[in-house]
């Protein structure tokens, strides 16, 4: 990569010594901008920043890539910390029979939704996954996505779930971003396990999980906690099991209904908890001097036309809030983080400066990376995103249609 320095920037974003690991409540609507700015980076690494008035010039011209950012702003790339990007292939039938009146539960308890993923990506190729997913993810990073957290899930047989993780180990190493990988064989019961849910427990526990563990295939656990999914007693037992295999917890919960699994959750010691389109006083207080990361994804509530998660209530609170793509065949076919930015502040009514702060800093904490990623402090190996000429900040959110970077680096 080399030498790089950006000059004349718009405003340098989210720049600064000593951030918090995270931001809660009033300092979410707190974006330190530096105007008409510098940033000089070798490596990849942040060796300087400031104004342009405070550049000292260049001493050594060799090997270095001058860009002149005038009209365009500089941000950390975005993180995205909660995806689906591995699978076989699109679920476009199941968005028409929503168009004529099926609900994502009725779909699902006919044999589509994750069971439909399940089925194609059992008889796909570990090469041809790979393959894909390398191509969904060069399209991520066009729209400013400089992190993201995968998880298996649509795998549901001990091979099948490897296959899944063993694809992610290899985005891993391939991709050129950094990728976090989520062990979801909690995802839904496999049809030969309907009527016998310990059965798929015992097997996830005793043959998915040693196997795991054994070739360090993931980073977290995760588990649909929901009505004709896995109660909270199921998931507690599945954490549990997870966390002799130092999985820490990442985990679905209050999409549909809010059974309880955010303060079992908070209890378990879980870096996020995940949706909250439903979310309770209770859930507000489990999660009050907790650092467990409440994270919404508002493209799955647009594409299913369910309702939006509550942010202002969650940060009106005192608490943190991160934003994530979502990105999956079946509830949310994009993982564009700017469109998620816009559904934050149109749908959530959060402010540009808090929706940017939930795909950065917020972001980046929930998904193990706030020592490399989500802020532009100097000695970090940050990927930065560079925008295209834009009039402000909020015009990221504004303009809703756009793609709006111009590079990630």
């Amino acid at each position: 990569m080399g030498k790089i320095l950006i000059k004349n920037i718009k405003g340098l974003v989210q720049a600064g010594e000593n951030f918090p690991i995270f931001k809660s409540g009033k300092e979410m609507s707190i974006l330190p901008i530096i105007d008409n700015a510098f940033l000089a980076l070798e490596d990849g690494v942040i060796l300087e920043y400031g104004t342009m008035e405070e550049w000292g010039g260049i001493e050594d011209w060799r090997g270095i890539e001058i860009i002149d950012a005038e009209g365009k702003y500089v941000l950390p790339a975005f993180c995205d910390s909660h995806t689906h990007t591995v699978f076989a292939r699109s679920r476009e039938e199941e968005f028409v029979d929503r168009i004529h009146g099926l609900t994502y539960e009725e779909i699902a308890l006919r044999g589509g939704g994750i069971l439909n993923s399940a089925g194609r990506l059992q008889e796909m190729s570990e090469d041809e996954l790979f393959q894909k997913a390398m191509d969904r993810i060069a399209l991520l990073k066009t729209y400013g996505t400089g992190a993201l957290e995968i998880k298996s899930g649509y795998g549901l047989t001990v091979e099948a779930e490897i296959k899944m993780l063993r694809v992610i180990k290899r985005l891993k190493e391939n991709s050129g971003i950094s990728i976090k990988a989520t062990f979801l064989g909690a995802h839904a019961f496999p049809k030969e396990f309907k009527d016998n849910h310990k059965g798929y427990i015992d097997l996830i526990i005793n043959e998915m999980l040693p196997k795991i563990g054994a070739e360090k295939l993931a980073d977290y656990i995760d588990c649909f906690c929901e009505n004709n999914y896995f109660s909270v007693a199921e998931m507690e037992e599945l954490l549990e099991a997870g966390a002799k295999y130092n999985l820490q917890p990442k985990v679905h919960v209050n999409q549909f209904t809010a059974l309880g699994g955010v303060k079992k959750a908070v209890e378990m010691n879980a870096l996020s908890v995940d949706h909250l389109e439903e979310i309770t006083d209770e859930d507000i207080d489990a999660l009050k001097g907790s650092t467990c990361m409440p994270t919404i994804l508002p493209s799955c509530s647009h594409f299913l036309s369910i309702p939006y998660g509550n942010a202002r209530k969650i940060i009106d609170a005192g608490l943190p809030v991160a934003l994530a793509s979502d990105f999956n065949p079946g509830s949310t076919p994009s993982g564009n983080l700017q469109f998620v930015i816009s559904l934050g502040c149109v749908k959530m009514k959060m402010t540009p400066e808090e929706a940017i702060n939930a795909v950065t800093i917020n972001s980046a904490y929930a998904m193990g990376l706030s020592d490399t990623h989500g802020t532009i402090s100097l000695g970090k190996k940050t990927p930065i995103l560079l925008t295209k000429v834009i009039p402000s900040l909020a015009y990221i959110a504004y303009a809703f249609g756009d793609n709006h970077v111009e590079r990630v680096i």
